[in-house]
Order: C-alpha cells, then structure tokens, then sequence
C-alpha cells in the first residue's frame, strides 16, 4: 500500500508556548510567510519524520515513536509526526522537514541516515530550531543533534547467542539495505558468532542495493531471503537487520520452527508479531526511544543537545533483549552474553564496524 505524507499534531497548546519560549536560547523569529528561513513564533512540539516503512514497522521507526509518546505524556507538549511516501526523492524530504520546521515544531528529528541531505539543507534556514537525525554523523552544524549507535556491539552479543544455540552450526544475517549502516550490524554479528564457534558458518544476504531501499519496508523479500537460508543453507537461527522487511524473516523461522533474532526494538513484544513471538529468541535493541525523548527534553528544558550524541553498550543505548522466558532458562547462553558484554565494554574485545 503507498503511503501518503501525514502530519498529525496533538497536545495542549499552552505546552507549545513553553516550548517556544526555551527553544534554542528562546530567541523568537519573525512570522514571514514569504520567507523560506522564516520561524513561527509560537512552537507547536516537537516533530519526528519517520523513515522508509514508516510507523507500524514493529521495529526502528516505532522505536522513535514510542520515544515522542513518552515525552508527549511527561513533558506535556504537544507532537506531530510525518510519513514517507513510496520512492520518495530528497526534494520530498526537504519539503516535509521544512513544513514541521514552519510550523514551528522544535525539536524536529529525521528518523534515519536518508534523512541527512536534507537536513544540510533545512536546518540553516531554522537556525533556532534544533533538528535532530538518527544514525548519521555526515552532516553537522550548531542546531544539529546526531544520534548515533554501537550497533555492532549488539549484534556481537546476538552473534554468541545465535552461535551458542545453533545445533546446525550455520546462521543467517539479512540486512534491508546494503549500507555501511547495516554492514555494522553484520560485521558485530560475525564477529559474536565466530568469536562464539569458529567453525560456524554465517550465510549474509542483503535484499536491495541502493538507491533502491525497499529492502527496509518489504516482508516478502525479507521472508524469500530467510527461507532461503534455512533451505538451501541450513541455517536454524536468522538475524534480520531489515526494518519493516525483517517481520518476514521472523514470519519465516516461525513457520519452520526456528530461531529468529529481532532488531532495534524488543520484538518479542510487538503486537504485531505477537503469533510468531515464541520462535523470536531475543531482539538486539537500540535505545532510539530515549535518543529522541532526551533530545527533546533538552529543548523543553533550554539546554537543547548537539553534535554527536552516541549510545552504546557502556550506557545501555544498545543490548539485547530477554524477554522471551524461553532464552532466560538458557543459563549458558546468558552467561557467554554477559561476559562478552562486560569484555567489550571493559575494551577487551574491539568489535568490528565493517565485515
């Protein structure tokens, strides 16, 4: 189904003002409408503008979203969000920043390295609205916040559970896109399994190459690619860093009784993959909800975040869910988890960010 750009706003508007007020310093901007750099006077919220799959995708961009619910009921301001549309260009995604930068929302937070060359171009002309990208560090400025994340040391511990649970001794990654984003995510889970079972052996496969990037929002190709692995390959535990793609890797390894490892979210705890939940093991999380909540809050408080704000295992910001009461009775599994997390954050293991 395509999808079509939504901008949703809701909240009180006395919150609004206060946000307004302690925004970037709380310098007021004129109200120009003809003017492309104009700021509204008043703030409407804070904004997030969803990358591709949008909300609903169980994983990266409901991560982000449960992050701006969290600070629309704490924080008592109001929010919007924006939707991508299919096979978007950067001139839609300038537009979409642009109209939630008018409007006066503060922060506004690209969910996603796409969302990068937009933002170098919008966020000078709003230079007292802070924006805010996840997983991007390419583009900077004062009013830019860059949300960035250890995601091959989550996948490194994924990659010793996976190996320590493997009975055939072969796993699969699938990435969504071949990026060097995702390529950490392969490299760390390489490295977990190898480090884990020398002898193992990791099938990688990638759905799209860019530009194409549907390899993000299409369960079909995620749930072809896991089949395929476990097939042809022989794999009985598939990682999937694929976005929305990846509930069809999980949709797969349930059907045929395997084991299948979830991303940025605890994905045994989406709604929407409640049935296949058992054969989910554990799910390699990235705190994206607290990155865009305390981004937020730091413009609500007038101390609003800059440059490169980085979470990793030393702070929680990634790790590896145990919510399935299957994985907690696995005591040795556990127990290779937390040792290999405590090494890598006491430096003795250096993960690797590419393959």
């Amino acid at each position: 189904m395509r999808r079509i750009t939504r901008i949703a706003t809701v909240g009180l508007a006395s919150a609004a003002l206060a946000l307004s007020a302690t925004a970037c310093g709380g310098k007021k901007s004129s109200d120009s409408p003809s003017s492309s750099s104009s700021e509204t006077k008043a703030a409407a919220g804070a904004a997030i503008a969803y990358d591709i799959g949008g909300r609903g995708d169980q994983s990266f961009n409901d991560a982000a979203f449960a992050g701006l619910e969290k600070a629309k009921s704490e924080l008592k301001i109001t929010t919007a969000e924006a939707e991508p549309t299919d096979g978007e260009g950067e001139a839609d995604k300038v537009q979409r920043l642009t109209e939630l930068a008018r409007k006066g929302n503060n922060p506004v937070i690209g969910v996603g390295f796409a969302y990068a060359p937009a933002i170098k171009k919008v966020a000078p002309k709003f230079p007292n609205t802070t924006f805010g990208i996840i997983d991007d560090t390419s583009v900077t400025g004062k009013n830019i916040a860059n949300l960035v994340f250890n995601e091959e040391q989550g996948s490194y511990l994924a990659g010793v559970a996976a190996a320590k649970v493997s009975k055939t001794g072969t796993v699969g990654f699938i990435g969504g896109v071949e990026v060097p984003l995702i390529k950490k995510f392969e490299a760390g889970f390489t490295q977990g399994v190898k480090d884990t079972n020398p002898n193992a052996k990791v099938l990688s496969a990638y759905l799209t190459q860019p530009p194409d990037f549907g390899g993000f929002s299409k369960p079909d190709l995620g749930k072809a690619a896991a089949n395929g692995q476990m097939d042809a390959g022989g794999a009985d535990v598939v990682y999937a860093a694929a976005g929305l793609a990846g509930s069809g890797a999980i949709e797969a390894a349930s059907a045929k009784g395997k084991w299948a490892i979830g991303v940025d979210s605890d994905q045994y705890n989406q709604a929407g993959l409640s049935k296949y939940k058992e054969h989910i093991l554990t799910s390699v999380t990235k705190d994206v909800s607290d990155s865009v909540y305390n981004l937020i809050k730091s413009v609500k408080d007038g101390k609003p975040e800059n440059g490169e704000i980085r979470y990793g295992l030393d702070k929680d910001g990634v790790g590896l869910a145990a919510s399935n009461p299957e994985y907690k009775k696995m005591a040795e599994v556990l127990a290779a988890v937390e040792k290999a997390k405590a090494d890598i954050i006491a430096k003795k293991i250096t993960v690797k960010t590419a393959p």
